[in-house]
């Protein structure tokens, strides 16, 4: 049974994605006005048929409504735009953010209602999963309909394979990959892994590199393969003739305009003020777990055979958080030994620090920065021509979040769901399987 504790942990902001929470809102209304969550079975097929086709209607036209409210925010933060006022939608929510292509939000219902059955649902309401597997089809559809996507960006861990494992060649997201880079899409994966070891990810992700070397791709569509680590500070280029398959490129070659002005003596001043904050962490929460420096992320790892407790990740990732950003606000971080300012590091540089699942690391840069990098890398690829796949978009401690502020996302929540997130984009592009 659920506890108190947990309810009103759940509900806490950095939990929570308010735009999906405020839609869920809307469609809890009509649940209740039309279910009828009688456990008799005198309850006739029409009735239960009936309140079915209530329910739908109501909801679709609800996400309708939501969707000509996105059309007015999009005409909100068009450039071209002359406005006084925000956007209703932003009023609404806030934290609402970018929207790079319209949502078909009222399709895309109806897509998944056929699947999910939620309007014939009597006693479990429109979930959460419900809403992020809706906006993920609109996100399609409007990538489909728009022309298709030009680069598609992944996470590793638990959106191409399993937390802590590798990408085996038995995994069936292999071959739909291999179908996106036989139609010319590039892809980028784009990983907290910080490594700077051709090898090391080559062990990660082995079974898709050996698969692109002995397909029958073109040459040059094997080689729109590339490997973004640490977030956004590591690239590699898929090589098929060294052992690795993967080859280091040179970061000066690459980087962003803005990156130049990311300095070694200002990232060794962030990286020692996050170490600082998560010793801190281990000591006040008697952790046990070691300060892990990386060239650029530090990190906490459980010693061996521990593993840490989802809160105390989250307080982690918290605590570090706002002790970066309050510093970056104030303009006042100070060496931990003389208490001089050096400010320069918040002012500068970008940061993420996020819960890993049983580990916490502070990384240079964010994924927003390692999709802008993809883009770049492959001639200049815009933001609604690409989608980013990843399974952690809450606000805080999830580094796929920054993704949304470079191009369209997409919220899976497991492997599985990243491959039927693929023969979806498959089939509403009318591909035969």
């Amino acid at each position: 049974m659920t506890t108190r504790y947990r309810v009103e942990y759940a509900l806490k902001t950095h939990r929570r994605d308010q735009f999906i929470e405020w839609i869920k809102g809307l469609l809890a209304v009509p649940f209740v006005l039309l279910s009828q969550p009688s456990a008799s079975l005198a309850s006739s097929t029409d009735a239960i048929r009936q309140m079915s086709v209530a329910a739908h209607e109501r909801y679709a036209q609800i996400m309708s409504d939501v969707e000509g409210l996105v059309k007015d925010h999009r005409d909100h933060q068009s450039p071209s735009a002359v406005h006084l006022t925000v956007s209703k939608l932003k009023l609404l929510v806030p934290s609402v953010g970018t929207f790079f292509t319209p949502l078909p939000l009222k399709d895309a219902f109806e897509y998944q209602d056929k699947k999910r059955r939620i309007s014939s649902r009597r006693f479990v309401a429109p979930s959460f999963n419900d809403i992020r597997l809706v906006l993920n089809t609109a996100q399609l559809m409007s990538l489909v309909s728009g022309g298709g996507v030009d680069l598609m960006t992944f996470d590793g861990d638990v959106t191409l394979y399993d937390d802590g494992e590798s990408l085996n060649p038995e995994n069936p997201v292999i071959s739909r990959l291999l179908e996106l880079l036989g139609r010319g899409t590039r892809i980028g994966i784009v990983t907290a892994a910080g490594y700077t070891e051709a090898d090391k990810y080559y062990g990660r992700l082995h079974g898709l590199l050996d698969a692109i070397a002995n397909s029958n791709l073109p040459e040059e569509k094997k080689h729109n393969l590339i490997v973004m680590g640490g977030e956004s500070n590591f690239l590699f280029e898929y090589d098929g003739s060294v052992k690795e398959r993967l080859r280091y490129h040179r970061r000066r070659d690459w980087i962003l305009d803005e990156m130049h002005d990311w300095t070694e003596e200002n990232i060794n001043g962030l990286l020692d003020l996050a170490g600082k904050a998560l010793r801190d962490c281990v000591s006040s929460m008697g952790l046990e777990a070691e300060v892990l420096r990386k060239e650029r992320a530090v990190g906490i790892i459980p010693q061996k055979g521990r593993k840490l407790t989802r809160e105390q990740l989250e307080e982690t990732v918290l605590v570090c958080q706002r002790i970066l950003v309050c510093c970056r606000l104030h303009h006042e971080l100070r060496n931990t030994n003389s208490q001089q300012e050096v400010s320069d590091v918040g002012k500068k540089l970008p940061f993420c620090a996020f819960n890993g699942g049983n580990d916490v690391f502070i990384d240079i840069g964010d994924k927003s920065w390692g999709v802008l990098a993809c883009q770049k890398y492959f001639g200049g690829i815009e933001g609604q021509k690409t989608l980013h796949v990843g399974d952690q978009f809450l606000s805080i401690g999830a580094n796929d979040f920054k993704a949304r502020l470079a191009c369209t996302t997409a919220w899976i929540a497991n492997p599985a769901e990243t491959v039927a997130l693929l023969d979806e984009m498959a089939e509403l592009r009318g591909d035969q399987k």
